[in-house]
């Protein structure tokens, strides 16, 4: 039977108890166990697809077309097994569930309550996460509830497992609890006082931790673990101490040393092999070794906050590793730049353009892709990057000089870039699709493959089809493909169903390395082969440093 371990945090949140969580994951699946995770996000949202990245960071998409918790991005980096839809829920999905149910009688007429209904709801909800009842059984399915302990909005998930924890019996549930230590430097010395008050609240819950990470700017002293220890109720080995790392692929190592998987193999009577991290140690040294560095622009309107960019940012560092340099990420926010300053661009040895949704900021992204253009710097957009370098082309290049995306001007002329029934003739007319009338103005998601035209950048580093992870509206305007191919822009790949544009770029004859992609291949990438299409743009990039600096 699948046997589960619950993650729960306390104090205050962005502690990292998606990185505590995968660094677990990661230990058990080292000892030869089939491991998943599953996270629950108490706010009512139904999932992350309309909320700002400034507040909630970016959103993560799986190859079954669920936009979900960046977390779920950090466990697809660490461990082997995919997410699905099913590995990420939200309060606003159980109450709809559980509303649709009361609607159609399901309740037999009973007085809908939290306690069992909403309960029993993130109870069956879990056990579909991890696979119970399917044919490809986990041998410890590891759920990270969301928020801190004491929330009002994270009590139902609290107490749903607590309950599934007890209805499995003996040694099938084990509890991690996350908690903060802050260094007060007044006083010079760690405060353990909010780690045993966050105790004291999961226990009034019903849960006792069988193990606590206690995050802290330091490693934390053994009199203060044996402390924690005796006002908390967890035996001594129990309490981990996490200090900050200067990189995430250390934590499963810190963890491991210390004992927590050994830890919790022995809560839930897991017999397994010793953990193998030889591949974790390689990645740390190869991290922490690079032979040479890259400078990188990213160049999007959420640079404000860094887990906007969250697989954008891991993937570029991936290729870093796969190059053996260190990518150095410089964030330029959109909205300053103009013609009147973009040579501040000339610093970098390669422009990346990300996703993003919205006017703001997109003009500042159209002179970027021009800049890079222009001045045959290794380019690579993503989403709305690919979008703007089309937008530009079509502008400077194709002689369209009004074309535009009716995302930011519902009225343009000339619509290059466009949701599919919006598509419009040269002269104006709008042009509806009969066939596949089901995409437009509907956002695309999830994997979806398109062929690769021989002898492109695409077809070296793909082949002949790719297969990549979509999350967007808009696409390029089929009616101007002809157009700005006769001006020399490149269509690498188009989608195997309906002919959509996928990958753009400029011939080598023209441009050393420039790329548009309408996929979002970030969220394919992982620290140990990198990304293709992210490992060839750091290559160029280094090219382009060494030919600057022969200059």
């Amino acid at each position: 039977m699948t046997k589960f371990v619950f993650v729960t945090g306390g104090v205050v949140s962005s502690l990292g108890k998606g990185i505590a969580s995968a660094s677990l994951a990661a230990l058990l699946e080292s000892r030869g166990l089939k491991v998943t995770l599953i996270k629950l996000d108490p706010y009512l949202n139904v999932d992350p697809g309309t909320m700002s990245p400034f507040q909630h960071g970016e959103v993560y998409v799986t190859e079954d077309g669920a936009e979900t918790d960046l977390d779920l991005g950090h466990y697809e980096r660490f461990i082997e097994t995919r997410m699905r839809k099913a590995n990420n829920f939200t309060t606003g999905q159980i109450y709809k569930s559980v509303l649709e149910k009361e609607r159609r009688g399901d309740y037999l007429g009973k007085t809908v309550q939290v306690i069992p209904h909403v309960t029993n709801e993130i109870q069956d909800f879990v056990k579909r996460g991890a696979g119970i009842g399917t044919s490809e059984p986990i041998d410890v399915a590891i759920v990270e509830i969301g928020g801190t302990v004491g929330d009002i909005e994270s009590l139902p998930f609290l107490e749903a497992v607590r309950q599934l924890s007890l209805r499995m019996g003996p040694n099938m549930a084990a509890f991690v609890h996350l908690t903060y230590l802050p260094w007060i430097g007044a006083a010079g010395e760690l405060k353990t006082k909010p780690t045993q008050h966050t105790v004291q609240k999961l226990r009034e819950i019903g849960i006792q931790a069988d193990a606590l990470l206690c995050r802290a700017d330091r490693r934390i002293p053994d009199e203060e673990r044996e402390k924690i220890s005796l006002f908390t109720n967890v035996a001594p080995w129990g309490v981990i101490s996490m200090p900050d790392v200067d990189t995430i692929y250390k934590v499963p190592r810190l963890l491991h040393e210390q004992g927590l998987d050994g830890l919790i193999c022995d809560k839930l009577r897991l017999s397994t092999p010793p953990a193998r991290l030889n591949r974790w140690d390689n990645l740390v040294q190869e991290v922490t070794n690079p032979q040479g560095e890259v400078n990188i622009a990213m160049v999007g309107k959420y640079v404000d906050l860094s887990d906007s960019y969250k697989s954008v940012n891991e993937a570029l560092r991936h290729a870093g590793l796969k190059n053996h340099v260190k990518v150095n990420i410089s964030y330029v926010d959109s909205e300053t730049l103009s013609a009147n300053n973009i040579q501040q661009l000339e610093a970098f040895d390669g422009i990346l353009v990300p996703g993003g949704f919205g006017q703001r900021g997109v003009e500042g992204k159209i002179s970027t892709a021009k800049f890079a253009r222009e001045n045959k710097v290794p380019y690579l957009g993503i989403c709305l990057g690919m979008q703007v370098a089309t937008i530009e082309f079509a502008r400077h290049v194709a002689g369209l000089s009004d074309a535009n995306s009716t995302e930011f001007d519902p009225q343009t002329k000339t619509p290059v870039i466009a949701l599919i029934d919006d598509w419009k003739d040269a002269d104006g007319t709008i042009q509806k699709r009969t066939a596949n009338s089901d995409l437009g103005g509907t956002m695309r998601l999830g994997a979806q493959s398109s062929d690769v035209v021989k002898g492109t950048i695409a077809h070296g580093i793909y082949g002949d089809v790719v297969s990549e992870r979509h999350r967007h509206r808009y696409e390029a305007n089929v009616n101007y493909l002809d157009q700005l191919r006769d001006a020399g822009l490149v269509i690498s790949a188009l989608t195997q169903r309906e002919q959509l544009t996928e990958i753009v770029e400029l011939p080598q004859t023209v441009h050393p390395w420039y790329v548009g992609v309408q996929f979002h291949p970030e969220f394919k990438s992982t620290p140990w082969d990198g990304h293709p299409l992210f490992n060839a743009f750091i290559k160029a990039s280094l090219v382009n440093r060494a030919a600057r600096a022969a200059s």
